[in-house]
Formats: C-alpha cells, structure tokens, sequence
C-alpha cells in the first residue's frame, strides 16, 4: 500500500460520529446513514434492502461480484415489563450482558425521544454478605425517576422500546480505541476505509466490489442471510471482532491464543473457502501484514456462516479484530490492528483475480 495516513482525521471524525450513534439490533437505520453519507463520494451507487442493510457499490455492471463485508447492529435490550411503582423490566435484544447492568445509565427510545434511566442495584450495605445475589435478568431493572407507571407511560415509554447505553467513543494510551457498539461498527468503518483508499489511490478493480453493512447479526446473521440473496456474490470477505484472550479469567486452551495488537486473525473454520483464505494469508505475508490464526469448530458465528452457504455455496473468509470486553460498554481494540485489518483487505482485492471460482478440483 502506498504510503499514507489510513487513519486520517476525516476517518476518526467519521468513526466517533458512527460508533457514538446508537445503532440497536433491528433499528439501524440512523447508522446506516451516517456510513452512506461517508462513502457516498468513493462508490458508485447503493443497494438498500427492507430491514436496512446497506451495500455501497463500484462497478456495478461488472457479472463479476465480490463482498467485503460487517454488520451495523449492536446488542441492546427491550422495554419487557413495567411495574406498577414505575420500574421497567427488560429482556435482550442480542447477547446483551445482564451481569454489567447494575448502576449502568440507559438511553431509552421512544417516539417523543430519549428517556433517561438507570440501572438500579440494591446497595452494598442492603445485601447479604457472603450470600449476595448475582445479577440475573430475572432481578435488574430499570428506574427512569418515575413513581408509577402511568408517569412512565407518559414519558412515552412502552413495552417494545429499545434501551441502549450512552457510552461513548474514547482513545486510552494514544492508541487504544474504547467504546460500546465496536462490535463490529468498527467492521462497517474498516470496509468504508478500504473503499476509501481504493478510490483515493485510484485502483480500477476488473470486478464489481459490493461494501456490505449488514443488519441484524446479533440476532442469527439474518441481515447477511437476506442481503446475499440479493447480492448473489460470488465471493465475501467478512470482518468481525473476534476474542484477546490476554486478559484475566479466559482459557487459552478453549479460546485460543490471541493478542491485541499482534495483527489481523485468520479463522480456520469449515465456512471458510480455503483457496480464498490462502490468497488472504498470502497478501498478509507478501506485504509484511502480522496475521494471526484462530480455530473456530462447526460455524464461525460470524456473517460468514450466512455468505457460504447461501445461493449454492459463496467462497468466503473471516478477516477478525481482536476485541476486549466483547458486549461490555469498554470494548477495546489496538489502533494498529484497525489499520491492518485495512490494509489486509485492501491489498486481498488487488490480488484478487476476476472469476476465479477457488475451486479445489484446477
């Protein structure tokens, strides 16, 4: 790649702006402007489909089709019960992590606006020492300063809503992104930079490219699934975050052994087309990208599952962000990971040939 700030001051403003957005499984479409807005000057048209997913398009015409693929959506919850002394229940909306609710501030949606509200949590002097109740679903609850439930109707809030968490988009150490919701917003920012840098660098791919920023993956891959019917790519390359397993508490010997900060991860998985996933490895390795390798068993769990066994069987791979904190609100990734991902993705297009078919029987 020529050299060249990747992350510019553009990107970053972009990417605070996108990540700050709250973006809920089943209610992205604030979002999905926000990254149409950016790449609107890089492609040439977009695709959008009735639940939201966006696909930012160049070389349209071309028979050709290749997808470089994250997902908009974050993990939220919904508005699931209101009591009569005011206080709202909740149930998830994607793995939402009951166990980081307590005293956790909530933005609350509704068609008047946001309702403030908080996670309440009975005090340390209240509880049981040494027989103390874990947070569960069943007992966090939601308090909006609100004394009965006509008083949170009135506010507009009602079962159904969405609730989210304010937290916003930080840098720890000069170079440690933090925020909620980088789960894989942070995978939409990655494509929208490799389109970007294509334009900006004057690359001319002989194939269509189909930036792909896909709905609800928290819930079953479902925006992915409906979008590659679409589509009908012939090829995908997906981004995601995947687990640093350096902190305390994870076992290596289950998770694996990945670092922030050490390069992009390679997933070895059924899903993944091994000829594509060796040209991936090979652009890593000829422009001096550090790479990582992980092990999934059975599925990825990741949008690649859906683009490989839609329309007969799709040649796809898995290009992972290491993550720490995955579905907390301090989710936390390495700047230099952010700008390999980038540069991984970008330089796996320029080796691509057009209508290869990757097939293991040449």
């Amino acid at each position: 790649m020529e050299n060249q700030t990747i992350l510019d001051q553009g990107a970053l403003d972009f990417l605070a702006q996108y990540l700050n957005n709250a973006s809920p499984t089943g209610y992205e479409a604030s979002g999905q402007k926000i990254w149409m807005d950016y790449l609107k000057p890089y492609v040439d048209e977009f695709i959008t489909d009735t639940y939201g997913t966006a696909v930012a398009v160049v070389n349209p015409k071309a028979a050709y089709k290749v997808v470089i693929e994250g997902h908009a959506d974050e993990i939220s919850w919904y508005v699931n019960y209101i009591t009569d002394n005011g206080l709202i229940y909740v149930i998830r909306n994607g793995g939402s992590d009951h166990q980081i609710a307590p005293s956790k501030r909530v933005n609350i949606h509704t068609k008047n606006g946001i309702v403030k509200g908080v996670f309440g949590w009975p005090a340390i002097h209240t509880r049981k020492a040494g027989n103390e109740e874990a947070p569960k679903l069943d007992n966090i609850f939601i308090d909006c300063g609100c004394s009965t439930k006509e008083e949170v109707e009135k506010l507009g809030v009602h079962v159904g809503c969405v609730i989210t968490y304010p937290d916003e988009f930080m840098v720890l150490n000069g170079n440690k992104f933090v925020c909620r919701a980088i789960d894989n917003r942070m995978g939409g920012f990655m494509i929208a930079q490799v389109a970007r840098l294509l334009h900006q660098n004057g690359k001319k791919l002989p194939f269509g490219l189909y930036v792909t920023n896909s709905v609800q993956e928290e819930v079953g891959l479902r925006g992915a699934e409906m979008i590659t019917k679409t589509i009908r790519p012939n090829v995908a390359i997906v981004t995601d975050v995947c687990h640093d397993t350096t902190t305390p508490m994870i076992e290596k010997k289950t998770e694996g052994e990945i670092k922030m900060g050490a390069g992009p991860v390679i997933t070895y998985a059924p899903a993944v087309q091994q000829n594509l996933r060796e040209l991936i490895i090979n652009s890593a390795e000829s422009n001096k990208i550090p790479f990582q390798r992980l092990a999934s068993s059975r599925v990825t769990g990741t949008d690649t599952d859906a683009f490989a066994y839609s329309n007969g069987g799709v040649a796809s791979a898995l290009i992972s962000l290491p993550l720490r904190y995955m579905h907390t609100t301090v989710e936390m990734v390495h700047r230099d990971d952010v700008e390999n991902v980038i540069k991984l993705i970008y330089e796996t297009l320029l080796n691509m040939k057009n209508e290869d078919d990757y097939s293991y029987f040449k």
